[in-house]
Protein backbone atom coordinates (compact mmCIF):
# COMPACT_ATOMS: atom_id res chain seq x y z
CA UNK A 1 0.00 0.00 0.00
CA UNK A 2 1.36 3.41 -0.96
CA UNK A 3 1.96 6.02 1.69
CA UNK A 4 -0.63 8.80 2.04
CA UNK A 5 0.14 11.99 0.15
CA UNK A 6 2.08 14.50 2.23
CA UNK A 7 1.08 18.14 2.10
CA UNK A 8 3.78 20.73 1.44
CA UNK A 9 2.96 22.98 4.41
CA UNK A 10 5.39 25.62 3.23
CA UNK A 11 3.47 25.93 -0.04
CA UNK A 12 0.07 25.52 1.70
CA UNK A 13 0.53 27.18 5.13
CA UNK A 14 -3.15 27.99 5.79
CA UNK A 15 -5.56 25.25 6.81
CA UNK A 16 -8.77 24.47 8.65
CA UNK A 17 -10.96 21.43 9.31
CA UNK A 18 -14.45 21.04 7.82
CA UNK A 19 -17.01 18.31 8.38
CA UNK A 20 -19.68 16.73 6.18
CA UNK A 21 -22.61 14.48 6.97
CA UNK A 22 -25.48 12.97 5.03
CA UNK A 23 -25.77 10.58 2.08
CA UNK A 24 -22.38 11.77 0.90
CA UNK A 25 -21.61 9.06 -1.64
CA UNK A 26 -25.11 8.49 -3.09
CA UNK A 27 -25.63 12.23 -3.55
CA UNK A 28 -22.14 12.70 -5.02
CA UNK A 29 -21.53 15.39 -2.37
CA UNK A 30 -18.20 14.01 -1.17
CA UNK A 31 -16.61 13.90 -4.64
CA UNK A 32 -17.98 17.38 -5.48
CA UNK A 33 -16.40 18.84 -2.35
CA UNK A 34 -13.01 17.24 -3.06
CA UNK A 35 -13.15 18.22 -6.74
CA UNK A 36 -14.02 21.81 -5.86
CA UNK A 37 -11.08 22.10 -3.43
CA UNK A 38 -8.67 20.82 -6.08
CA UNK A 39 -10.18 23.07 -8.77
CA UNK A 40 -9.55 26.07 -6.49
CA UNK A 41 -5.89 25.04 -6.10
CA UNK A 42 -6.30 23.73 -2.57
CA UNK A 43 -5.12 20.50 -0.98
CA UNK A 44 -6.86 18.07 1.36
CA UNK A 45 -6.17 15.58 4.09
CA UNK A 46 -9.00 13.18 4.92
CA UNK A 47 -8.98 12.89 8.70
CA UNK A 48 -11.99 10.60 9.03
CA UNK A 49 -14.56 8.96 6.74
CA UNK A 50 -17.36 6.76 8.05
CA UNK A 51 -19.68 5.36 5.40
CA UNK A 52 -23.23 4.37 6.33
CA UNK A 53 -23.80 0.61 6.16
CA UNK A 54 -27.49 0.68 5.16
CA UNK A 55 -29.65 2.83 2.88
CA UNK A 56 -30.96 4.72 5.88
CA UNK A 57 -27.58 5.34 7.55
CA UNK A 58 -25.81 8.63 6.90
CA UNK A 59 -22.08 9.04 6.32
CA UNK A 60 -19.62 11.33 8.08
CA UNK A 61 -16.39 12.91 6.88
CA UNK A 62 -13.80 15.20 8.41
CA UNK A 63 -11.42 16.96 6.01
CA UNK A 64 -8.50 19.28 6.57
CA UNK A 65 -8.39 21.90 3.81
CA UNK A 66 -5.08 23.55 2.87
CA UNK A 67 -4.56 26.77 0.87
CA UNK A 68 -1.72 29.05 -0.18
CA UNK A 69 -3.22 32.14 1.45
CA UNK A 70 -5.93 32.99 3.94
CA UNK A 71 -7.91 34.68 1.16
CA UNK A 72 -7.82 31.51 -0.95
CA UNK A 73 -8.81 29.41 2.08
CA UNK A 74 -11.80 31.63 2.79
CA UNK A 75 -12.85 31.46 -0.85
CA UNK A 76 -12.67 27.65 -0.80
CA UNK A 77 -14.76 27.55 2.40
CA UNK A 78 -17.34 29.87 0.87
CA UNK A 79 -17.77 27.62 -2.18
CA UNK A 80 -17.83 24.22 -0.44
CA UNK A 81 -20.36 25.45 2.11
CA UNK A 82 -22.89 25.16 -0.72
CA UNK A 83 -22.41 21.38 -0.50
CA UNK A 84 -22.95 21.34 3.27
CA UNK A 85 -19.31 21.51 4.39
CA UNK A 86 -19.05 23.37 7.68
CA UNK A 87 -16.45 24.65 10.08
CA UNK A 88 -16.44 23.63 13.77
CA UNK A 89 -19.81 24.13 15.46
CA UNK A 90 -18.52 26.43 18.17
CA UNK A 91 -17.83 29.28 15.72
CA UNK A 92 -20.30 32.15 15.97
CA UNK A 93 -21.61 33.92 12.91
CA UNK A 94 -20.01 37.29 12.16
CA UNK A 95 -22.24 40.34 11.67
CA UNK A 96 -21.77 43.79 10.19
CA UNK A 97 -24.21 46.71 9.75
CA UNK A 98 -25.46 47.81 6.35
CA UNK A 99 -23.71 51.12 5.50
CA UNK A 100 -26.63 52.55 3.47
CA UNK A 101 -30.15 51.71 2.39
CA UNK A 102 -29.99 49.13 -0.39
CA UNK A 103 -26.32 48.24 0.29
CA UNK A 104 -24.96 45.08 1.95
CA UNK A 105 -21.87 45.43 4.17
CA UNK A 106 -18.53 44.47 2.62
CA UNK A 107 -17.85 40.74 2.72
CA UNK A 108 -21.57 39.86 3.04
CA UNK A 109 -22.52 36.19 2.79
CA UNK A 110 -24.37 35.47 -0.48
CA UNK A 111 -26.98 32.77 0.07
CA UNK A 112 -27.75 29.56 -1.77
CA UNK A 113 -31.36 28.34 -1.94
CA UNK A 114 -30.61 25.34 0.29
CA UNK A 115 -31.68 25.03 3.92
CA UNK A 116 -29.29 27.25 5.85
CA UNK A 117 -28.58 27.71 9.57
CA UNK A 118 -26.47 30.33 11.35
CA UNK A 119 -24.98 30.04 14.83
CA UNK A 120 -26.00 33.10 16.85
CA UNK A 121 -25.55 33.46 20.61
CA UNK A 122 -24.95 29.76 21.05
CA UNK A 123 -27.97 28.58 19.03
CA UNK A 124 -28.48 27.42 15.46
CA UNK A 125 -31.12 29.58 13.78
CA UNK A 126 -32.80 28.37 10.59
CA UNK A 127 -32.78 31.11 7.96
CA UNK A 128 -36.33 32.03 6.91
CA UNK A 129 -37.60 32.90 3.41
CA UNK A 130 -34.74 31.00 1.80
CA UNK A 131 -33.69 32.27 -1.64
CA UNK A 132 -30.47 32.27 -3.62
CA UNK A 133 -28.32 35.40 -4.06
CA UNK A 134 -29.61 37.26 -1.01
CA UNK A 135 -28.13 38.41 2.30
CA UNK A 136 -28.87 37.00 5.78
CA UNK A 137 -30.17 39.56 8.27
CA UNK A 138 -30.25 38.92 12.03
CA UNK A 139 -33.02 40.80 13.80
CA UNK A 140 -34.90 40.12 17.04
CA UNK A 141 -33.22 36.74 17.41
CA UNK A 142 -34.31 35.57 13.95
CA UNK A 143 -32.39 35.03 10.70
CA UNK A 144 -33.99 35.74 7.34
CA UNK A 145 -33.08 36.18 3.66
CA UNK A 146 -33.26 39.78 2.49
CA UNK A 147 -32.96 41.04 -1.13
CA UNK A 148 -30.61 43.93 -1.79
CA UNK A 149 -33.41 46.40 -2.52
CA UNK A 150 -34.93 45.85 0.95
CA UNK A 151 -31.78 46.52 3.00
CA UNK A 152 -32.00 49.37 5.54
CA UNK A 153 -29.02 51.25 6.91
CA UNK A 154 -27.78 49.84 10.22
CA UNK A 155 -29.42 46.41 9.90
CA UNK A 156 -27.07 43.56 10.81
CA UNK A 157 -26.04 41.11 8.10
CA UNK A 158 -23.92 37.97 8.10
CA UNK A 159 -20.43 38.45 6.69
CA UNK A 160 -17.73 35.88 5.99
CA UNK A 161 -18.25 32.13 6.29
CA UNK A 162 -18.05 31.43 10.02
CA UNK A 163 -21.01 29.98 11.90
CA UNK A 164 -22.95 28.98 8.76
CA UNK A 165 -24.35 25.54 8.04
CA UNK A 166 -25.84 24.66 4.65
CA UNK A 167 -27.86 21.50 4.03
CA UNK A 168 -28.23 20.75 0.30
CA UNK A 169 -30.89 18.30 -0.91
CA UNK A 170 -29.60 14.75 -1.08
CA UNK A 171 -30.16 12.23 -3.83
CA UNK A 172 -31.83 9.14 -2.36
CA UNK A 173 -30.76 5.64 -3.35
CA UNK A 174 -34.23 4.85 -4.63
CA UNK A 175 -34.63 7.19 -7.57
CA UNK A 176 -38.02 8.51 -8.59
CA UNK A 177 -39.11 10.93 -11.28
CA UNK A 178 -39.70 13.68 -8.74
CA UNK A 179 -36.78 13.05 -6.41
CA UNK A 180 -34.13 15.73 -6.50
CA UNK A 181 -31.56 14.80 -9.07
CA UNK A 182 -29.00 16.25 -11.39
CA UNK A 183 -29.78 15.10 -14.89
CA UNK A 184 -29.08 16.05 -18.45
CA UNK A 185 -31.68 17.78 -20.58
CA UNK A 186 -32.82 15.55 -23.43
CA UNK A 187 -35.53 15.74 -26.08
CA UNK A 188 -35.69 11.95 -26.07
CA UNK A 189 -37.44 11.64 -22.72
CA UNK A 190 -40.88 9.94 -22.90
CA UNK A 191 -43.32 12.85 -22.62
CA UNK A 192 -46.32 10.56 -22.07
CA UNK A 193 -44.60 8.92 -19.11
CA UNK A 194 -43.72 12.30 -17.64
CA UNK A 195 -47.28 13.54 -18.09
CA UNK A 196 -48.53 10.51 -16.16
CA UNK A 197 -45.95 11.01 -13.40
CA UNK A 198 -46.60 14.75 -13.12
CA UNK A 199 -50.36 14.23 -12.97
CA UNK A 200 -49.86 11.69 -10.19
CA UNK A 201 -47.68 14.13 -8.26
CA UNK A 202 -50.20 16.96 -8.74
CA UNK A 203 -52.98 14.76 -7.42
CA UNK A 204 -50.87 13.76 -4.39
CA UNK A 205 -50.14 17.41 -3.62
CA UNK A 206 -53.80 18.41 -3.77
CA UNK A 207 -54.91 15.36 -1.79
CA UNK A 208 -52.65 16.61 1.01
CA UNK A 209 -54.10 20.13 0.54
CA UNK A 210 -50.78 21.34 -0.82
CA UNK A 211 -50.25 24.26 -3.17
CA UNK A 212 -49.42 24.23 -6.89
CA UNK A 213 -48.25 27.38 -8.70
CA UNK A 214 -48.14 27.67 -12.49
CA UNK A 215 -45.67 29.91 -14.33
CA UNK A 216 -46.78 30.41 -17.93
CA UNK A 217 -45.72 32.23 -21.07
CA UNK A 218 -47.75 33.34 -24.12
CA UNK A 219 -46.67 30.24 -26.07
CA UNK A 220 -49.32 28.41 -24.05
CA UNK A 221 -51.90 30.35 -26.09
CA UNK A 222 -50.07 30.28 -29.45
CA UNK A 223 -49.57 26.50 -29.26
CA UNK A 224 -53.20 25.68 -28.47
CA UNK A 225 -52.79 25.00 -24.75
CA UNK A 226 -55.22 27.71 -23.60
CA UNK A 227 -58.28 25.53 -23.03
CA UNK A 228 -56.23 22.90 -21.21
CA UNK A 229 -54.62 25.31 -18.78
CA UNK A 230 -58.09 26.77 -18.18
CA UNK A 231 -59.31 23.21 -17.55
CA UNK A 232 -56.53 22.64 -14.98
CA UNK A 233 -57.72 25.75 -13.13
CA UNK A 234 -61.34 24.60 -13.34
CA UNK A 235 -60.36 21.16 -11.99
CA UNK A 236 -58.74 22.72 -8.92
CA UNK A 237 -55.10 22.01 -9.70
CA UNK A 238 -53.89 25.64 -9.82
CA UNK A 239 -53.53 27.73 -6.65
CA UNK A 240 -51.87 30.72 -8.31
CA UNK A 241 -50.54 31.81 -11.70
CA UNK A 242 -47.42 33.88 -12.37
CA UNK A 243 -47.04 35.38 -15.83
CA UNK A 244 -46.54 38.56 -17.81
CA UNK A 245 -48.69 40.92 -19.80
CA UNK A 246 -48.47 38.79 -22.98
CA UNK A 247 -50.09 35.63 -21.59
CA UNK A 248 -53.12 37.56 -20.37
CA UNK A 249 -53.39 39.66 -23.55
CA UNK A 250 -53.36 36.68 -25.90
CA UNK A 251 -55.69 34.68 -23.66
CA UNK A 252 -58.17 37.56 -23.78
CA UNK A 253 -57.60 38.04 -27.53
CA UNK A 254 -58.38 34.35 -28.06
CA UNK A 255 -61.59 34.71 -26.07
CA UNK A 256 -62.78 37.85 -27.86
CA UNK A 257 -61.52 37.28 -31.43
CA UNK A 258 -60.59 33.60 -31.53
CA UNK A 259 -57.04 34.54 -32.51
CA UNK A 260 -53.58 34.74 -30.99
CA UNK A 261 -51.31 37.37 -32.56
CA UNK A 262 -53.93 37.53 -35.29
CA UNK A 263 -53.72 33.80 -36.14
CA UNK A 264 -57.03 31.92 -36.01
CA UNK A 265 -56.51 29.21 -33.39
CA UNK A 266 -58.85 26.76 -35.17
CA UNK A 267 -57.69 27.11 -38.77
CA UNK A 268 -54.11 28.26 -37.94
CA UNK A 269 -54.54 30.87 -40.66
CA UNK A 270 -53.96 34.64 -40.39
CA UNK A 271 -57.16 36.71 -40.24
CA UNK A 272 -57.68 39.96 -42.09
CA UNK A 273 -56.69 42.83 -39.81
CA UNK A 274 -55.65 40.30 -37.18
CA UNK A 275 -52.42 42.13 -36.44
CA UNK A 276 -54.56 44.71 -34.57
CA UNK A 277 -56.40 42.19 -32.39
CA UNK A 278 -54.01 42.14 -29.44
CA UNK A 279 -53.89 45.95 -29.30
CA UNK A 280 -57.67 46.26 -29.66
CA UNK A 281 -58.03 43.75 -26.83
CA UNK A 282 -55.77 45.78 -24.55
CA UNK A 283 -57.59 48.97 -25.48
CA UNK A 284 -61.01 47.48 -24.70
CA UNK A 285 -59.90 46.15 -21.32
CA UNK A 286 -58.29 49.48 -20.42
CA UNK A 287 -61.48 51.26 -21.49
CA UNK A 288 -63.54 49.04 -19.18
CA UNK A 289 -61.03 49.43 -16.34
CA UNK A 290 -59.82 45.90 -15.58
CA UNK A 291 -59.91 42.25 -16.64
CA UNK A 292 -62.24 41.56 -13.71
CA UNK A 293 -64.74 44.16 -14.90
CA UNK A 294 -64.61 42.63 -18.38
CA UNK A 295 -65.44 39.24 -16.85
CA UNK A 296 -68.21 40.70 -14.69
CA UNK A 297 -69.78 42.40 -17.74
CA UNK A 298 -69.71 39.20 -19.78
CA UNK A 299 -67.21 40.49 -22.34
CA UNK A 300 -64.74 37.77 -21.34
CA UNK A 301 -66.59 34.46 -21.10
CA UNK A 302 -63.91 31.77 -21.05
CA UNK A 303 -60.20 31.08 -20.88
CA UNK A 304 -57.40 31.27 -18.37
CA UNK A 305 -58.04 34.73 -16.92
CA UNK A 306 -61.80 34.03 -16.80
CA UNK A 307 -61.28 30.87 -14.71
CA UNK A 308 -58.81 32.60 -12.38
CA UNK A 309 -61.12 35.55 -11.71
CA UNK A 310 -64.37 33.61 -11.36
CA UNK A 311 -62.71 31.21 -8.90
CA UNK A 312 -60.89 33.97 -7.01
CA UNK A 313 -57.49 32.41 -7.65
CA UNK A 314 -54.56 34.86 -7.27
CA UNK A 315 -52.47 35.81 -10.29
CA UNK A 316 -49.46 38.08 -10.66
CA UNK A 317 -48.80 39.72 -14.02
CA UNK A 318 -45.31 41.22 -13.94
CA UNK A 319 -44.54 43.82 -16.58
CA UNK A 320 -41.55 44.18 -18.91
CA UNK A 321 -40.05 46.87 -21.12
CA UNK A 322 -41.64 45.41 -24.27
CA UNK A 323 -45.26 45.31 -23.06
CA UNK A 324 -48.01 46.84 -25.17
CA UNK A 325 -50.52 48.68 -23.03
CA UNK A 326 -50.11 47.10 -20.57
CA UNK A 327 -53.31 45.61 -19.15
CA UNK A 328 -54.56 47.37 -15.98
CA UNK A 329 -53.67 44.44 -13.67
CA UNK A 330 -50.04 44.32 -14.84
CA UNK A 331 -47.56 45.40 -12.14
CA UNK A 332 -45.02 47.65 -13.84
CA UNK A 333 -42.84 48.23 -10.76
CA UNK A 334 -40.29 45.40 -10.74
CA UNK A 335 -39.64 45.43 -6.98
CA UNK A 336 -43.38 45.44 -6.23
CA UNK A 337 -43.90 42.53 -8.65
CA UNK A 338 -41.10 40.55 -6.97
CA UNK A 339 -42.64 41.10 -3.53
CA UNK A 340 -46.06 39.91 -4.69
CA UNK A 341 -44.54 36.87 -6.38
CA UNK A 342 -42.69 35.97 -3.17
CA UNK A 343 -45.94 36.23 -1.24
CA UNK A 344 -47.69 33.84 -3.62
CA UNK A 345 -44.76 31.40 -3.53
CA UNK A 346 -44.77 31.02 0.26
CA UNK A 347 -45.36 27.41 1.33
CA UNK A 348 -45.69 26.23 -2.27
CA UNK A 349 -45.25 22.47 -2.81
CA UNK A 350 -44.98 22.20 -6.58
CA UNK A 351 -44.16 24.73 -9.32
CA UNK A 352 -44.83 23.95 -12.98
CA UNK A 353 -43.22 26.26 -15.54
CA UNK A 354 -44.82 26.29 -18.98
CA UNK A 355 -42.98 27.81 -21.95
CA UNK A 356 -41.64 30.91 -20.22
CA UNK A 357 -37.91 31.63 -20.15
CA UNK A 358 -37.56 34.85 -18.17
CA UNK A 359 -40.42 34.25 -15.74
CA UNK A 360 -39.24 30.68 -15.13
CA UNK A 361 -35.72 31.82 -14.25
CA UNK A 362 -37.06 34.66 -12.08
CA UNK A 363 -39.35 32.31 -10.15
CA UNK A 364 -36.60 29.69 -9.91
CA UNK A 365 -34.39 32.25 -8.18
CA UNK A 366 -37.11 32.74 -5.54
CA UNK A 367 -37.62 29.06 -4.73
CA UNK A 368 -35.84 27.11 -2.01
CA UNK A 369 -34.17 23.94 -3.29
CA UNK A 370 -36.67 21.61 -1.60
CA UNK A 371 -39.62 22.83 -3.72
CA UNK A 372 -40.30 20.38 -6.56
CA UNK A 373 -40.02 22.22 -9.85
CA UNK A 374 -40.95 21.13 -13.38
CA UNK A 375 -40.03 23.09 -16.50
CA UNK A 376 -41.83 22.27 -19.76
CA UNK A 377 -40.46 23.88 -22.90
CA UNK A 378 -39.90 22.88 -26.52
CA UNK A 379 -36.45 24.49 -26.32
CA UNK A 380 -33.95 22.43 -24.25
CA UNK A 381 -31.88 25.58 -23.71
CA UNK A 382 -34.61 27.05 -21.48
CA UNK A 383 -34.36 24.13 -19.06
CA UNK A 384 -30.56 24.30 -19.19
CA UNK A 385 -30.56 28.04 -18.46
CA UNK A 386 -32.87 27.51 -15.49
CA UNK A 387 -30.55 24.90 -13.98
CA UNK A 388 -27.37 26.80 -14.89
CA UNK A 389 -28.67 29.75 -12.87
CA UNK A 390 -28.98 27.61 -9.76
CA UNK A 391 -32.36 25.85 -9.87
CA UNK A 392 -30.74 22.42 -9.86
CA UNK A 393 -33.87 20.71 -8.50
CA UNK A 394 -35.77 21.46 -11.73
CA UNK A 395 -36.84 18.51 -13.86
CA UNK A 396 -36.98 19.35 -17.54
CA UNK A 397 -39.61 18.07 -19.95
CA UNK A 398 -38.67 18.97 -23.51
CA UNK A 399 -42.02 19.18 -25.26
CA UNK A 400 -44.31 21.58 -27.06
CA UNK A 401 -46.56 22.84 -24.27
CA UNK A 402 -49.58 22.59 -26.57
CA UNK A 403 -49.00 18.84 -26.85
CA UNK A 404 -48.07 18.35 -23.19
CA UNK A 405 -51.06 20.04 -21.53
CA UNK A 406 -53.75 17.82 -23.14
CA UNK A 407 -51.87 14.73 -21.92
CA UNK A 408 -51.67 16.20 -18.43
CA UNK A 409 -55.40 17.01 -18.29
CA UNK A 410 -56.28 13.59 -19.70
CA UNK A 411 -54.29 11.85 -16.97
CA UNK A 412 -55.70 14.05 -14.19
CA UNK A 413 -59.25 13.21 -15.20
CA UNK A 414 -58.64 9.65 -13.99
CA UNK A 415 -58.56 10.92 -10.42
CA UNK A 416 -61.37 12.05 -8.17
CA UNK A 417 -61.54 15.87 -8.21
CA UNK A 418 -59.56 17.25 -5.23
CA UNK A 419 -61.33 19.16 -2.49
CA UNK A 420 -60.55 22.89 -2.69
Amino acid sequence: MSEPKRIDVEKYPFDTVVSLQGHLLDSNIFSQVLGTIYDLDGEIEIIDLKVGRTKEDISYASIRVFAKSNEELQHILEIIQKYGARSPDFEEVELSPAPEDGVFPDGFYSTTHHKTYVRYKGEWLEVKNMEMDKGIMIKNGEASCIPLAKVKKGELFVVGTKGIRVKPPERPRRKGVFEFMTSSVSSERPVKVYAEAISEEMHKVKTKRGRIVIVAGPAVIHSGGREYLAELIKMGYVDALLAGNALAVHDLEAGIFGTSLGINLKTIQPTEGGHRHHLVTINEIRKIGSIKKAVDKGIVKDGIMYELITRNIPFILAGSIRDDGPLPEVITNTIEAQDKMREVLKNVDLVIMLASTLHSIAVGNMLPSWVKTICVDVNPAVVSKLMDRGTQQAIGVVSDVGAFLPLLVQNLKRYVKPEI
